[in-house]
């Protein structure tokens, strides 16, 4: 159940501390407790670890809020948060429930994640299924979202028009864009391409852009995402994920062969050395640890999803984008995006 009317408002939530799972991930909890240490002494954004103490170890001066129970990466998400009342996702969901923090941050697993904030936070009114929004970068601008990125392999075309919704939100919430734009995506720009699924939606995208909250640009295929023309791009599930997974192994790929290529020979040493410092901070801006993660839109309180391998500069940028959107209000425009599609 929803307790939207119990939920700090933004300006309070800017007092409160993000909950971290100093349990989630791969280089969990050193480099966790690293990322959020950082967080807290060098942005003074407040901080609380969750975890068992013996596990955790060392927390670097920051407050912990002990647990029993650690749900592992390949455990059955719902079976085990019902399971494992007292594991560190469910309890720093639990904060964010009880008022006691203003977002949760995991690495861990993404399923369990997504299962503690749904079962705990609660889904706000009207969200049909919460849904994935990853920033895709985009060189000087800010960065696009892709929506939803894996956590609904199958979806109805009314659930692909709330995840727009969400996802428009979400970027006016974070980046300040006024009617940001929206792209469905499929296999050929024509309204006519694509599955029955996508077909649909594109008539629904069309007849609900009429409100202004953002402007439908119609079909975009694979090609245009990076850069992609739209603020928000809107799919299922299933085909996101493969989407963002594509394109970080391509673009690891592309970057790998060409440091593969430099210092082969004094010629290409040489041009090393003149595009490197060009091409490093480009390569900064699509590495996924800056990215500060994921965002589960459609819960009831702020939640950012991690990468699995991240590090403690992945998580300082998790918590950072974690606090930044609770103290924004990020659950409330959210919610005032899904009633106003009801109310029309």
């Amino acid at each position: 159940m929803s307790r939207r009317g119990e939920r700090p408002p933004p300006e309070a939530l800017a007092t409160l501390p993000v909950a971290v799972d100093a349990m989630g991930g791969d280089k969990a909890p050193g480099e966790v407790v690293e990322g959020a240490h950082r967080a807290a002494t060098g942005h003074g954004v407040g901080v609380v670890l969750v975890g068992p103490p013996e596990q955790v170890g060392d927390t670097q001066g920051l407050d912990l809020l002990p647990c029993t129970e650690v749900i592992g990466m390949d455990e059955d998400p719902a079976g085990s948060v019902r399971r494992k009342k007292d594991s560190s996702l469910v309890r720093a969901a639990e904060l964010v429930r009880d008022g006691k923090a203003s977002a949760m941050v995991s690495a861990g697993n993404t399923g369990a994640t997504m299962a503690s904030a749904l079962l705990r936070m609660g889904r706000l009114p009207g969200v049909q299924r919460p849904c994935i929004a990853t920033p895709l970068p985009r060189l000087g601008r800010t960065p696009a979202v892709l929506v939803d990125a894996g956590a609904n392999a199958e979806c109805t075309p009314g659930m692909l028009v709330q995840f727009a919704q969400m996802g428009a939100a979400y970027v006016s919430a974070r980046f300040g864009t006024e009617a940001p734009s929206v792209g469905l995506l499929s296999i050929g720009e024509e309204p006519t391409k694509g599955t029955p699924l996508v077909k649909e939606t594109h008539a629904l995208l069309n007849d609900e852009a009429a409100s202004g909250d953002f402007e439908f640009v119609g079909n975009l295929e694979g090609r245009d995402l990076l850069p992609s023309p739209a603020d928000v791009i809107v799919t299922d599930g299933f085909t996101g994920n493969v989407t963002l997974k594509t394109l970080e192994g391509s673009l690891r790929f592309l970057f790998d062969t060409l440091l593969g290529v430099f210092g082969t020979d004094d010629e290409t040493r040489t041009a090393s050395q003149a595009l490197l410092p060009h091409l490093l901070p480009l390569a900064a801006e699509f590495e996924p640890e800056n990215t500060g993660g994921a965002m589960l839109l459609g819960t009831d309180g702020v939640c950012v999803i991690s990468h699995g391998s991240s590090n403690a500069t992945a998580m300082l940028n998790a918590v950072l984008v974690a606090h930044e959107c609770a103290t924004r209000g990020l659950a409330d425009h959210v919610a005032a995006a899904v009633r106003s599609n009801e109310k029309g």
